[in-house]
């Protein structure tokens, strides 16, 4: 069978009979993929390093009738700081277990991967806040995958300069006069207001570049949280690693 290149990050790995390994990967082309790494777990093995979760790198391997098999690897970039540090790790492993949600096999994945090699970056390399992180990373993969809000003016009657509230039933911002007669509008400040405006149309390369402090933050990290949530049908949870 034919030999392809292919770049991916591993999303997760679980043990397969004595010495190999199965994997999750997600690559640009071909979206979410099931691989297969002979041996791997032997420690002489030259796949050991290369088939860890986090792992960014470039993969020889061919298909089979299921999976993939990886032959070789060139790790590109392994995100070190992001396991030695328990906080980074399980925001980390929070936003594989969403990427692996909300990806498949054959899709274009090269925003998402983008977003995803974006914000283990931030996480791994700067102390910024992991809520913020996190928050921004629901809101930018919400808009990637077909749940962009609406944010030039109010959903309701088009109002542009007095935004005051996010809707959640309606999908973005709305006014002060119709934010209060909808119930799941949250009240938000100029500064939440920006923040979203910025994390949905910023450059892929400068999309962390902000930050929120206080009550702004808060807001934040309420509405992507909910609006994640409610988009997706389902209740994301930061789980404690232990």
């Amino acid at each position: 069978m034919a030999n392809v290149k292919v770049n991916g990050i591993i999303l997760s790995e679980n043990n397969l009979g004595d010495f190999d390994k199965m994997l999750t990967m997600l690559t640009p082309g071909i979206g979410k993929i099931s691989c297969v790494a002979k041996e791997a777990r032997r420690p002489k093995s030259a796949l050991l390093a290369g088939t860890q979760i986090f792992c960014f790198g470039e993969y020889l391997m061919y298909k089979g009738t299921s999976t993939y098999h990886i032959n070789s690897v060139e790790p590109v970039e392994f995100f070190y700081n992001i396991r030695t540090d328990l906080d980074k790790l399980k925001y980390a492993i929070h936003i594989n277990k969403i990427i692996n949600d909300v990806t498949h096999e054959n899709q274009n994945c090269y925003k998402i991967l983008q977003l995803l090699l974006n914000t283990l970056y931030t996480i791994s390399e700067t102390d910024k806040n992991l809520d913020l992180v996190l928050g921004i990373f629901k809101l930018r993969l919400l808009s990637l995958i077909g749940f962009t809000p609406d944010i030039k003016n109010c959903t309701n009657c088009g109002e542009k300069d007095d935004i005051k509230y996010f809707s959640i039933k309606d999908n973005g911002f709305k006014c002060k006069t119709c934010g209060k007669q909808d119930t799941s509008a949250i009240k938000i400040s100029e500064s939440t207001k920006n923040a979203i405006k910025y994390t949905i149309t910023a450059p892929a390369k400068q999309l962390y570049s902000f930050n929120l402090k206080d009550e702004s933050l808060e807001e934040f990290k309420l509405i992507s949280k909910i609006y994640f949530n409610e988009k997706l049908e389902k209740e994301y949870k930061l789980e404690d690693l232990f």
